[in-house]
């Protein structure tokens, strides 16, 4: 979730992709994000039909970014990622697969749905998409 949203603007002449300040809480830190207009992302489609409906002034026009800039936006981006990452395996995974008692608890298919949930976020560096879109796996029950 986010808990601070300044200078909206589009992304481009396009208007698609929207580019805003936001401070992710579950990171700690405000960054640059690229909203698309495509992500399904929960958050994401929150946060965009907030900003294309004003809640945080309006969109201004689009900045031509120097190739430098992308590249630490990138980098920043992927950062983010990796760590939103470890924290679902610390706080989710690490729980429940390095408790012996919790673990025994489990059945078979419990156990092989959390054991790929853990490969799944691991692997989420090696996505197409990544570091700006991906598809996050689906935390099991």
């Amino acid at each position: 979730m986010y808990t601070q949203v300044e200078n909206p603007r589009w992304a481009d002449e396009s208007r698609e992709d929207i580019l805003v300040y936001v401070n992710w809480d579950i990171v700690g830190t405000q960054d640059i994000a690229r909203l698309k207009e495509d992500d399904t992302s929960e958050n994401i489609v929150k946060l965009r039909k907030e900003i294309l409906e004003g809640v945080y002034g309006e969109i201004g026009e689009p900045i031509a970014a120097t190739a430098s800039e992308i590249a630490e936006q990138l980098e920043r981006t992927k950062l983010e990622v990796r760590g939103i990452r470890d924290i679902l395996l610390t706080h989710e995974v690490d729980p429940i697969v390095s408790n012996p008692l919790r673990w025994a608890d489990l059945t078979s298919d419990q156990q092989s749905s959390w054991k790929q949930y853990r490969i799944d976020l691991l692997n989420i560096t090696d996505q197409d998409g990544f570091p700006n879109n991906v598809t996050w796996p689906t935390k099991p029950e």
